[in-house]
């Protein structure tokens, strides 16, 4: 027994110290750096412009290109690149958006919003390049190693997310205090040329795929084949339930990104100071230890169990905020809550994102990645459109919070009906499958 434990441990540290665990942390910062600069950081420059709030929402919402990048994701997934494509299907697909996201960054630097319609346009480019390196990044995670190694993946590629994030979003409007807007987007941009220089060393993964003979076997190919195949596998019934259990799996996590929680934490009396130290700043590391957690658990024990409990852990830390209603300004309470909830959610980031990589046929491996991780994003986005008119209906937060947490208990019951109808790649610590760098 001592030495399976040992050799599991043994195992999942060699995961993380994989060459391809830290091509990921680049990769990661890479897709993380764009998000805020097309949303949030992006809606000072243009309140700073003099742009009237009703169209700095619309602009600001050009990030919603990420929810729909399922519809060319079956281009990046078949298309190998005339030229970049000597790279590599992967590398070329990200290199491509790497140079298209540092082209788009700098011509808004130089159009500003004194133009806006040219403005907007390029705004959108960039927020497409930015999903389409989303893809990508998903597709090189998948196939670069096995299942079981997936959790180490995860985790070095939400660090260099999470720090990309503080860079665009915190550091950016610090340099904004000091540099003209047009300056910082420029900083922006010369920061994709770490991951690019990672590109160059990074291996391709070692997957081929049949070429298409004619134009319709083509569109099959790579439009209708990878959806047919889910339900191929699982067959009718398993299929949709993994569907709504996907749906569910991150529910709790997703309501609480809207609009919802910025009002929260001014009504119970908290700076926006205050709110950005601990939510954005201390809460983004607490996040990040989170998911290494996670990509522990799953490198040790195999994906089913960890998920389980990042599920449960996940709508449960949501009750935490019910503690700080009628906080008054406690930073105490405000900082336990953050702990809890952020170290909770970046181990269900971890545990989920981990299954879904599981879930994939390689021979879709973009299509179907970015197909499911639009599902698991889209109910708690819908539950946050609406949390206003149910915080107002029900005369106070603490209903709302209650319901994020319930929402999930369905994902709960079908984990354990699909657990012995779904069958997955052997996750369980073990030294029979190699890693790639």
């Amino acid at each position: 027994m001592t030495a399976v434990a040992n050799r599991g441990w043994r195992r999942a540290l060699a995961a993380f110290a994989a060459p391809s665990a830290w091509t990921m942390f680049f990769f990661g910062f890479a897709s993380g750096l764009p998000f805020l600069l097309v949303g949030v950081t992006l809606a000072y420059w243009l309140r700073e412009g003099g742009i009237e709030l009703r169209s700095i929402t619309m602009i600001a919402s050009a990030g919603l290109a990420y929810s729909f990048k399922f519809l060319w994701a079956p281009l990046v997934d078949r298309w190998r690149l005339p030229v970049l494509g000597r790279l590599g299907l992967r590398r070329g697909w990200l290199v491509l958006a790497m140079m298209a996201l540092v082209a788009g960054l700098l011509a808004m630097a130089h159009a500003t919003p004194a133009h806006l319609p040219v403005f907007v346009a390029l705004t959108v480019a960039v927020a497409v390049a930015g999903a389409t390196l989303d893809i990508v990044v998903d597709a090189y995670r998948v196939e670069i190693a096995p299942a079981q190694d997936q959790g180490a993946l995860v985790a070095t590629y939400s660090l260099g997310y999470r720090i990309a994030l503080i860079v665009s979003g915190a550091l950016a409007l610090v340099l904004a205090d000091h540099l003209p807007w047009p300056w910082v987007y420029r900083g922006m941009a010369a920061c994709f040329l770490v991951p690019l220089l990672a590109c160059a060393f990074a291996r391709e993964p070692n997957l081929s795929r049949a070429r298409s003979q004619t134009w319709a076997q083509g569109l099959h190919e790579g439009v209708v084949a990878p959806f047919v195949d889910i339900f191929k596998r699982f067959g009718n019934p398993t299929a949709w339930a993994l569907i709504v259990f996907i749906l569910g799996i991150k529910i709790s996590d997703q309501a609480l990104v809207g609009g919802i929680i910025g009002p929260f934490y001014l009504d119970q009396g908290f700076s926006k100071t205050e709110i950005a130290a601990v939510t954005k700043v201390y809460g983004i590391w607490v996040g990040i230890a989170g998911t290494f957690l996670g990509g522990i658990a799953v490198a040790r024990w195999g994906l089913l169990w960890p998920l389980l409990m990042a599920i449960v852990l996940g709508a449960a830390s949501n009750l935490l905020y019910l503690s700080l209603i009628g906080a008054n300004g406690d930073l105490t309470r405000l900082t336990l809550v953050i702990s809890g909830e952020n170290l909770a959610q970046g181990f269900l980031g971890t545990a989920a994102v981990a299954y879904l990589s599981a879930l994939v046929n390689q021979r879709y491996t973009a299509t179907q990645y970015a197909l499911f991780s639009s599902l698991i994003m889209l109910p708690g986005k819908v539950l946050g459109f609406y949390s206003g008119a149910i915080v107002e209906a029900s005369a106070g937060y603490g209903p709302y919070f209650v319901l994020s947490a319930a929402l999930a208990l369905p994902a709960v019951a079908l984990f354990f009906w699909l657990k012995p109808r779904v069958r997955l790649p052997d996750t369980h610590a073990d030294d029979r499958h190699p890693i790639q760098s």
